[in-house]
């Protein structure tokens, strides 16, 4: 079986790692961008079959990619990072629901690694019949 891949998108590099080491101990392989342009690109590229994204970037709202998401059609898992208020993590989870994304789940940074976990496990579940 090929590799699944993850999208990731965050502007700690740092970070960035954690996630792409978390998500390669979940069987992913992962692909870590830092800004929206290579993000894009990527995501036209890869096709990935699934999506991390931080809400809070310096030059681009979170927003803006849940919708570039939903305008490319994506039906990959989406998870939501981010270390603003659980409310802003939860109406952003509403936004991606209602414009047609496959939204799995927020993390609030600092993301504990076995709920990240958790969350891969899930995306890699095949769905019921």
């Amino acid at each position: 079986m090929s590799a699944r891949h993850l999208l990731l998108i965050d502007d700690e590099p740092a970070f960035g790692r954690f996630i792409a080491h978390a998500a390669e101990t979940g069987g992913f392989t992962a692909h870590v961008t830092m800004s929206a342009d290579p993000f894009m690109q990527k995501y036209r590229d890869l096709k990935p079959e699934a999506v991390a994204l931080d809400l809070g970037m310096p030059q681009v709202d979170g927003v803006e990619l849940l919708r570039f998401l939903a305008e490319e059609k994506c039906t990959a898992p989406v998870i939501i990072i981010s270390g603003f208020d659980r409310r802003v993590l939860d109406s952003s989870m509403r936004l991606g629901s209602a414009l047609g994304l496959n939204m799995v789940g927020p993390l609030e940074k600092p993301v504990r690694l076995q709920e990240l976990l958790d969350l891969l496990d899930q995306i890699k579940r095949p769905s019921p019949a």
